[in-house]
């Protein structure tokens, strides 16, 4: 996110939605569905028409092929009819896996209280930044594609029957394993599925419109309902997207997010032309989060000069993914990474982690790293559910609960059966910042996560601004809008790019100091300025500061993307909310520069 001062067939845009997903479907995560029917099935009002076992012989033959009981099934078509084979299977799989749930004889205990830990976790709200500019760590696509749960067991075939049957047996219920193969694609691995399904779970868990469904009152009448609504809720989306795509083509989100290319991704390069109002210098170089709502994107590129977006995930670049898409006029070709390269998995970027790190946790990647950390009570109950299991792999039940909640805060094993959130300087190697970055703001704990939450990933900025090394020996002049701390300028020192000027605007004192003591620690023998506020920054400051430093050679920021994030269930707003409206300020500001140097005839 920029670093600022202030997460079915139904053909939703879900790329550039990140909160639209399984929660408008009232079935809850099979995990708080413990109580089976006793009788292996429910009556209930099931809608189609009533079969008898013997008129549907070769139906019932085929799903007890599957693997079904022939009684159950053949009480589910007499209760469904025989017309919707797709409902018969998701039924059939709902009863397998509630059957499945409760303790067997020889299950491992668990304590009650770990049992009930495991049951409500995903009805708790998110204990998050609501404020945060970088409020999308718990939205719905903001989850490395590589980050996955082990599992040691059998691997079912490319068959969407297969894998809804062993998703199911995992604990996941049957809408949300539908969906996340609709979505995913038929041929998506379990890993994939899994992420996406836990993603979902977690965005849902703090949806003011999530509806609890009792267990105890779960039967065929109530999935019947339920498919009912979530045909309904389908053909509503529908409706919306069509009229979105009628007022405006939607900027969609590539997949992998590599925009123009990545160090460790071969690529051909991609040709572009930049409209000539948009031409540098001065340069300028626009960040946000890439999962905005709908036609967000579109009417940042119309403003700014009709750029198209280059959507980049900063996993190809460290060991944490970190989703945004950024605007520029820069040229695209000659690019080079910062070197040394930085540690690209969990393991090489935090190794004494490797000796405590379980076998059925196949994390590699780490998730968007957020302004706030999970609690030391939270990773107290995850020590005494592993604990309660002994010295074999924990149940497939207790490993998603725990990962769950190793993806949602980005948890480290550092013990056996023990794991902790990440420590300030652990984000800063992450993001590419120096170690004890903020320390030098002299701010408490919880504001380094802030601002280190807040800012750029230092080595994918600078990969793109690489271009300017052989464009500016002898040094540059930055206007660093929203700069919070420093990530911009920290990768042009990087880059070995001499800072001749910057002027600073960042409304938190806190980010200002710390850039001001980076400024100093390093030695730069340019002109810092710091000013408060964007929008004191008017056509005369502008002239003023021109005509002191000589003019912009570039033009950076990114402005808060508050009301853009996905889990801000309260105010996305998008560009019209309060704080990311300041969005029109980048471009004012940007606009006045180029009218003012172009007047001028300043070039560099």
């Amino acid at each position: 996110m920029a670093e600022n001062n202030t997460s079915l067939d139904c053909n939703i845009d879900w790329n550039s939605d990140d909160d639209r997903e399984i929660d408008n479907y009232g079935l809850p995560s099979s995990s708080t569905l413990t109580a089976a029917p006793s009788n292996g099935g429910s009556s209930g009002s099931g809608e189609g028409s009533s079969s008898s076992p013997g008129s549907n012989f070769e139906l019932i033959q085929h799903f007890v092929g599957m693997g079904f009981p022939e009684k159950q099934v053949a009480q589910v078509i007499d209760e469904l009819g025989d017309k919707n084979h797709n409902l018969v299977l998701e039924t059939l799989l709902t009863y397998s896996a509630l059957e499945n749930s409760p303790k067997q004889p020889n299950d491992i205990q668990v304590s009650e209280e770990v049992q009930r830990d495991l049951s409500v976790q995903e009805l708790q709200p998110v204990q998050s930044d609501h404020s945060s500019a970088d409020y999308c760590a718990n939205s719905f696509d903001e989850f490395s594609d590589v980050d996955s749960p082990a599992r040691d067991v059998e691997t079912p075939s490319s068959d969407e029957d297969d894998k809804l049957l062993f998703l199911a047996g995992m604990g996941y219920s049957v809408d949300e394993a539908s969906i996340a193969i609709e979505r995913c694609g038929p041929d998506s691995t379990l890993e994939e599925l899994t992420d996406f399904i836990c993603a979902a779970q977690m965005a849902r868990a703090s949806d003011i419109h999530f509806i609890e469904l009792d267990e105890k009152k779960l039967n065929l009448g109530s999935l019947s309902k339920l498919k009912r609504r979530k045909n309904q809720d389908c053909d509503a989306w529908k409706k919306k997207k069509h009229r979105c795509e009628e007022e405006d083509e939607l900027i969609r989100l590539p997949k992998p997010m590599i925009g123009y290319g990545v160090p460790t991704e071969s690529n051909e390069i991609v040709h572009r032309t930049i409209p000539e109002a948009a031409k540098g210098p001065p340069y300028f170089y626009y960040e946000n989060v890439a999962l905005a709502p709908t036609g967000v994107w579109n009417t940042i590129s119309r403003f700014l000069y009709d750029i198209e977006p280059e959507f980049v995930d900063s996993k190809f670049f460290c060991a944490c993914a970190r989703k945004r898409g950024y605007i520029h006029n820069l040229p695209i070709e000659n690019r080079f990474p910062l070197v040394p390269l930085p540690p690209f998995t969990i393991h090489e970027a935090f190794p004494l982690t490797k000796k405590w790190w379980p076998a059925w946790d196949k994390r590699t990647k780490l998730n968007c790293l957020q302004t706030s950390i999970g609690s030391a009570k939270m990773t107290e109950r995850i020590r005494k559910a592993l604990e309660e299991c002994g010295d074999d792999d924990p149940p497939l039940h207790v490993q998603k609960y725990v990962l769950d909640l190793c993806r949602k805060w980005n948890l480290v094993w550092v013990g056996k059966n023990k794991l902790a959130p990440l420590e300030p300087d652990e984000f800063e190697t992450l993001l590419g910042f120096p170690k004890n970055h903020t320390r030098g703001g002299g701010i408490s704990r919880t504001d380094r996560y802030k601002s280190l939450g807040n800012s750029f990933q230092v080595d994918t900025v600078a990969y793109h601004l690489s271009v300017l090394k052989d464009m500016y020996p002898e040094g540059i002049n930055v206007l660093s809008l929203f700069s919070g701390i420093g990530g911009a300028e920290i990768a042009l020192h990087r880059l070995g790019i001499p800072l001749k000027a910057v002027v600073e605007v960042e409304i938190s004192e806190a980010n200002r100091n710390i850039m001001r003591s980076w400024w100093e620690q390093t030695n730069q023998r340019g002109t810092l300025i710091d000013i408060a506020d964007v929008q004191q920054v008017d056509a005369d400051k502008l002239s003023e500061l021109i005509d002191l430093i000589g003019g912009f050679d570039l033009v950076i920021g990114g402005s808060p993307c508050n009301n853009l994030a996905g889990s801000n269930r309260v105010s996305r707003d998008g560009l019209e909310g309060k704080e990311s409206a300041l969005f029109y300020d980048y471009f004012r500001i940007l606009d006045l520069v180029k009218t003012i140097m172009g007047s001028r005839s300043v070039r560099y």
